[in-house]
């Protein structure tokens, strides 16, 4: 994986590990909630920066997941819409920037 895709990735995977700490943090079932929605960003923003080579693959699978919750939660809870909204940003731009590289690669200039 080229360099700023890579970045880009790492960014929005701590991103949302960070958006997902500060919002359950006064949820009744804090550690379930930090164990399903932020551990998984910040190991494979952890597995990114050790050179994974299927961080990127995974962040992408996983980040439908985060989109569809991001999607329900704007939907159904309008007092936390804002914050789904980011994480819907935040799980597009994991899919697009994981799968910038192989997009190039298929869809870019022959030699």
């Amino acid at each position: 994986m080229s360099s700023a895709p890579r970045t880009v990735l790492l960014l929005a995977l701590m991103g949302l590990a960070a958006l997902f700490a500060g919002w359950f943090i006064n949820d009744k079932h804090w550690l379930a909630t930090q164990l399903v929605f932020t551990a998984p960003p910040l190991a494979l923003a952890v597995a990114l920066r050790l050179g994974w080579r299927k961080a990127g693959f995974w962040a992408s699978v996983l980040a439908l997941g985060w989109f569809s919750h991001g999607v329900m939660s704007a939907w159904s809870h309008p007092e936390t819409r804002w914050l789904a909204l980011i994480e819907i940003a935040l799980a597009l731009l994991v899919i697009f920037s994981a799968s910038l590289p192989g997009l190039r690669a298929r869809f870019g200039k022959r030699r």
